[in-house]
């Protein structure tokens, strides 16, 4: 098999409107793959592209390329493309997050040849993600090849990515087994006898085993090769993410048509509900970061070197697991992964609403296949995630049959993994939807969203009390910062740096003082794009991130998280860009993963402390007016002293720039509701054959009388993007239930009040 690499030499139309598909477009401009069309809308808050746009390319076939099998390769195309090559519809994909395949020999032709893909970004009821907080970029984001395959070949079109699947199994103390199973397809003529050659290699690239079966190959046909692997180095995470690699032939006569190579890492590993997780035997917590794949200026458009960075980034704060956020991630970033010891809580973009009318939920189990027949073979992978906050504004018994549904599949796709989960915080502790998966994730925003931060530590004990056989973590915990806004008091929703450390290290605490609880994965690592948004003094972003979108900033929670699991030694003062302060009296607090710090204070020592707590404060650090230096000192066992300085202005006055200005900006859902007069409502009744809040605003809609019920109370938020998706799905006593509108209940009784005289025809 052959890959050609086809990312240059494309013209690129933005919301395209033509139909002509079969010759080449006279206008557009140049483009090389990977590309995002929202690279900067998609990041700005100013209004987000949402269409068609075309991509077309010209190639030439060349005669020696003539008996191959062809096929073009597209890495990701968000959200929904179709292929057309010349001017033939040639294949399609709705899962804007999977690579996917075309047949190419139907439509081509020796010498020159048109490629024009069509990519729409815009909502589409039956195609996931519906409604997410995170920008739905479009584009050819991942690259595109023309593969060049033998007429004998491991099969390139059963939504997979190597055609050979890999699997590793513990079976006795030290022995393991490693079976490797997949298709061959033959285009030959006639059946043939083949053979297929298994060889592993060790890190060294030394032969441990080989073996080969010979096997009668119609159109196609299945293979299994299995082996016993005694005493293999075992893949340990982060502390040594060993890798064998397995290569696999397919030859016939001798010649051999086709080669995979996989790598491969050997362990176990165990979720209990009550002693945490385990890694080959060894208690492992999750030490777990959030990764959106988009990069400031770029959008989704990562090449290699944007992903060599967000790893180093997570090697350099000391996670030992990423939690891949809300879909299908370049195949490259699993493999850095697996070469890297970071554990993969992998998952799929069934998020915050199901679609109100495909009751089989293809595009959801589409999704769900193509991630796990493509992802496969990466062995830092322990869990499939089949949901997200599904039941953020509607829970009913029919989300708890897709959930199943996905649940079983997962399953049947692959036996050797956990299937997993994660909720929003309405989602009570005794849902059946808990019961459905291995285990289960919340996404937990006490003391910034709602409650108080001491309510986290009740709820996940609450958790476990209720559901003490059901293995829980945190899936998301977090608040948005802005690096420029501060405080020396900080409080909830100031967006401050100071405040997101607060919350952050109560959160790790937290976690880490109950041993049922796997772990956690903070939200997020790095902001990302979310065109919607515009709050915390920034506009089409969310700030949770530990670090800015385009990675140049590390907030100090980011250090937070580095002095409690980075082995590597440092000190670092926090609130080295809060430098204006009017306080006399500050505290000082130094991050480190050393247990002596020292403090000075313009070269005068004010201050030391030995302590194993990664937090060290300084209290009551009186600071004279104008220009002063901290320096903080720590030293580990051999000696060694690690520095860092910082300088602080004490001023006269606040500095006005470090908070954030108090403005109205857009009014919530429910502020349209304040002009009416609540005071004198009834108790809800229903009349049978009328109109009443437990229909769904679509079917509310079909009466002219009844909308205008809803246009009375809803205004202009009936037409809204997200109000139409939901309409399907949603009655308005669901939009009473949701966190998200807080429809009070007096207004409900007003509401169904109106309907309920309103007869259905």
């Amino acid at each position: 098999m052959e890959t050609l690499n086809f990312n240059n030499n494309w013209i690129f139309v933005k919301n395209f409107q033509g139909s002509c598909l079969g010759k080449e477009v006279e206008y557009g401009e140049p483009v090389s793959l990977p590309h995002c069309f929202n690279a900067t809308d998609g990041q700005n808050g100013d209004g987000m592209f949402h269409g068609k746009c075309l991509y077309q390319k010209k190639f030439h076939l060349s005669k020696e390329y003539s008996s191959r099998c062809l096929f073009l390769e597209v890495g990701a195309a968000a959200l929904t493309s179709e292929v057309f090559v010349n001017g033939q519809k040639a294949g399609s994909s709705d899962c804007g997050f999977a690579l996917y395949r075309v047949l190419l020999n139907p439509f081509i032709k020796l010498g020159d040849n048109l490629i024009s893909i069509i990519v729409d970004n815009s909502s589409n009821d039956n195609v996931y993600p519906l409604m997410a907080d995170f920008s739905f970029y479009g584009g050819l984001y991942r690259g595109v090849n023309l593969v060049a395959a033998e007429p004998l070949h491991f099969d390139l079109m059963d939504h997979g990515r190597d055609g050979i699947y890999v699997t590793q199994r513990c079976i006795g103390e030290n022995l393991f087994e490693l079976k490797i199973t997949g298709n061959i397809v033959n285009e030959l003529d006639e059946k043939e006898k083949a053979n297929v050659k298994a060889t592993l290699f060790d890190k060294g690239r030394n032969v441990v085993w080989e073996k080969n079966i010979d096997i009668e190959v119609s159109k196609k046909t299945n293979f299994e090769l299995v082996r016993k692997i005694d005493h293999p180095n075992l893949w340990m995470g982060i502390e040594n993410p060993y890798l064998y690699q397995v290569k696999c032939e397919l030859s016939l006569n001798g010649r051999v048509y086709d080669l995979r190579t996989v790598e491969i890492g050997f362990r176990t590993i165990e979720i209990t509900p009550d002693r945490g997780m385990f890694l080959n035997g060894k208690p492992i917590k999750i030490k777990g970061v959030s990764r959106h794949q988009d990069f400031g200026g770029i959008g989704n458009a990562l090449t290699k070197e944007h992903m060599d960075l967000d790893m180093s980034i997570i090697k350099e704060i000391g996670a030992n697991s990423v939690r891949l956020s809300h879909y299908q991630q370049n195949d490259y970033f699993y493999t850095l992964c697996d070469r890297n010891g970071i554990l993969v809580w992998a998952e799929i973009p069934f998020i915050s609403i199901p679609t109100a009318y495909d009751e089989e939920n293809r595009n959801a189990k589409d999704q769900l296949e193509r991630l796990i027949k493509q992802a496969y073979n990466h062995c830092s992978i322990y869990c499939w995630g089949v949901q997200n906050e599904i039941e953020l504004i509607v829970k009913n018994e029919r989300i708890y049959k897709m959930v199943n549904d996905l649940t079983v599949l997962a399953r049947k796709l692959d036996s050797s993994r956990y299937i997993a989960q994660a909720n929003e915080y309405t989602v009570c502790n005794d849902s059946k939807l808990n019961d459905l998966t291995d285990l289960v994730g919340y996404n937990l925003y006490y003391g910034w969203y709602y409650g108080e931060m001491s309510d986290l530590e009740k709820r996940l004990d609450d958790f476990h009390k209720t559901k003490p056989n059901i293995p829980v973590l945190v899936t998301e915990y977090g608040v948005d910062a802005n690096p420029r806004l501060h405080s020396a008091n900080p409080a909830r929703m100031d967006y401050s740096e100071e405040f997101q450390v607060l919350f952050l290290h109560h959160a790790l605490q937290a976690i880490y003082e109950r041993p049922f609880v796997l772990g956690g994965y903070v939200w997020a690592l790095f902001d990302f794009g979310s065109n919607n948004r515009n709050e915390g003094g920034m506009k089409g972003k969310n700030q949770k991130g530990l670090v800015t979108i385009d990675r140049k900033l590390k907030k100090d929670s980011f250090y937070l998280y580095k002095a409690y699991w980075s082995k590597e030694p440092f000190v670092k003062l926090a609130g080295s860009r809060f430098t204006n302060r009017n306080e006399t009296v500050n505290d000082i607090i130094v991050f480190s993963n050393l247990k002596q710090v020292r403090l000075y204070l313009n070269d005068s020592n004010v201050g030391e402390m030995i302590d194993t707590d990664p937090v060290k404060k300084f209290s009551g650090i009186r600071l004279p007016l104008e220009k002063n230096i901290i320096k903080a000192e720590a030293f580990d066992e051999h000696g060694n002293v690690y520095c860092d300085e910082m300088i602080l202005n004490r001023v006269s006055e606040k500095d006005k720039s470090y908070t954030l200005e108090k403005t109205e900006g857009r009014r919530h859902v429910t502020n349209w509701f304040e002009r009416f007069d609540l005071t004198h409502t009834k108790e809800i009744t229903v009349q049978e054959g009328f109109y009443s809040i437990f229909d769904t605003i679509e079917e509310i809609e079909k009466s002219d009388k009844a909308k205008s019920v809803l246009g009375k109370y809803f205004g202009n938020t009936m037409e809204s993007p997200q109000f139409q998706m939901m309409k399907g799905l949603m009655t308005i006593e669901d939009m009473h239930k949701s966190s998200i509108f807080r429809i009070p209940k007096e207004l409900l009784n007003a509401i169904n009040s109106e309907l309920n005289v309103i007869p259905k025809s």
